[in-house]
């Protein structure tokens, strides 16, 4: 699919609406900045608030302004799998290049569950299918052997990893082949994957430093570890601001500062605590973020 920084875009609003302008505005940001693979519908673009209209408007939107420079990959998860496969089948109806489907959140499904899910989904489709394990919003994980058994499927092709869990990747490299991608799903963990053989990340600071986060990526990729670390650590204190409170309360703050869309989000989500803000501001300003 790709290699290097992709983005997990924000969903902007306004009075309530998805800001499409804004929408496009953005994805513009990451065309002129290196950005090297656009992910709609995600955690980060508040996708569990959209209703079925809304993202045909807003995957369609991304299609068309993108028009084939990168790929785009819709979050099409759910925790009932028909709806995943609604989604997913919407997703590539409306030309996206690929999905990326999340663990089945709330119901907590076995390993032989989620094997079930994916394949369900995974046949439902010809596109690509990433898989997520995000443990922290789902309740479950999806185990090292999970992952190594849904490789076997033709067009599963990858998994984005957020556990965490360094172990956990380096076992998921292991078993795997070398053509199965493994994404960073943290981004204080982007150098630390690529040590493990991982391809890049999907990304919630490369929405506010899209050229940076394709950069250390590009030198870990180049060879240039030392220039990398560099990089992760530079942006150590900023992406730990960015999580001081849910995603994407943190980003939209931080691009509603760089001018690019309002602070606005959906219920139960709220704005930023001053405090938070105020802190990511010191630092956004520290780096010559604004």
């Amino acid at each position: 699919m790709f290699n290097g920084s992709g983005v997990a875009i924000v969903t902007p609003f306004s009075n309530g609406e998805v800001d499409f302008e804004g929408f496009e505005g953005l994805i513009d940001f990451h065309l002129e900045n290196g950005t090297q693979a656009l992910i709609v519908l995600g955690t980060t673009g508040e996708a569990a608030t959209q209703s079925f209209e809304e993202r045909e408007k807003l995957v369609g939107t991304a299609v068309e302004r993108v028009g084939g420079r990168i790929p785009v990959i819709v979050g099409t998860g759910a925790n009932y799998t028909r709806m995943a496969v609604d989604y997913t089948k919407q997703a590539e109806a409306l030309g996206a290049d690929g999905v990326l489907v999340v663990t089945p959140y709330y119901n907590k499904a076995t390993q032989n569950g989620l094997i079930e899910h994916y394949t369900v989904i995974a046949n439902s489709t010809t596109l690509p299918v990433i898989l997520y394990n995000v443990p922290g919003r789902t309740g479950v994980n999806l185990e090292a052997k999970t992952v190594a058994a849904l490789s076997k499927v033709e067009n599963i092709i990858g998994v984005k990893e957020a556990s965490g869990n360094i172990g956990q990747v380096l076992e998921i490299k292991r078993l795997v082949s070398d053509n199965f991608k493994i994404y960073s799903g943290n981004d204080d963990q982007i150098v630390p994957i690529y040590a493990c053989g991982g391809h890049g990340v999907i990304s919630v600071c490369a929405n506010a430093i899209p050229s940076q986060t394709q950069h250390m990526c590009k030198a870990f990729m180049d060879g240039d570890v030392e220039e990398a670390l560099r990089l992760q650590l530079l942006y150590k204190h900023f992406i730990n601001l960015l999580f001081c409170e849910v995603n994407p309360i943190p980003i939209k703050a931080a691009l509603n500062a760089m001018g690019y869309i309002k602070d606005e989000l959906r219920l139960p989500l709220t704005s930023m605590e001053e405090s938070n803000r105020n802190n990511l501001l010191d630092e956004m300003k520290r780096l010559n973020i604004v």
